[in-house]
């Protein structure tokens, strides 16, 4: 009896010992890898993140073509346009939305009505003075552009959209007028 409450406070001081005796903090796994691969090798860090100062970025891939590097480089831009047409839309529904429930008042707020108005204005914007600035060419040959287009022009372009399809409903386009309302859509969208 002795001996078995002896192994049992033994195997409970070496349980104890193991697992709750360190004041260490985990350490990070120093395999982890964060920078930016593209087919298992390193890539430039927009292939992974498009970011360009002053301009919205997308990035557009073409896989190895027979047909050749003039023309990898058009399915490129425009898969790199079409990139930045998604994320555009994405950004302006939401800061249009949220500027138009600023400017409603109870029944005569019409986020659904505007958003929807301006995006199917925006759907029609062809992206003018979008252009690749960057070309990478991954070991499969698969080639990688970062596009762009200067966020000045498209929110120009925005804002115009949204004082459209305020004017066509006499009562918001009133409402809309409001000094306070202006400085609100300027912040939102700077074009300068």
């Amino acid at each position: 009896m002795i001996k078995t409450i002896s192994s049992i406070a033994l195997a409970g001081l070496l349980a104890f010992t193991i697992t709750g005796c360190s004041d260490k903090e985990p350490k990070a796994d120093p395999k982890a890898d964060f920078r930016c691969k593209q087919e298992n090798v390193l890539a430039p860090k927009w292939t992974c993140i498009p970011m360009v100062e002053g301009a919205y970025a997308g990035v557009g891939v073409a896989k190895k073509s027979a047909a050749g590097m003039g023309h990898m480089r058009k399915v490129a831009a425009a898969n790199g346009r079409s990139d930045l047409a998604q994320q555009i839309e994405s950004q302006v529904k939401d800061k249009v939305e949220t500027f138009t429930r600023t400017t409603g008042n109870g029944n005569n707020e019409t986020v659904d009505q505007v958003t929807t108005a301006v995006s199917k204005q925006l759907a029609k914007i062809d992206l003018k003075g979008s252009k690749g600035v960057d070309v990478w060419t991954s070991p499969s040959g698969s080639l990688y552009m970062l596009v762009t287009v200067p966020a000045s022009s498209v929110n120009k372009t925005v804002k115009d959209s949204v004082k459209t399809s305020f004017k066509n409903d006499n009562a918001l386009w009133q409402m809309f007028q409001s000094q306070n309302a202006l400085e609100k859509l300027d912040k939102e969208f700077p074009s300068d």
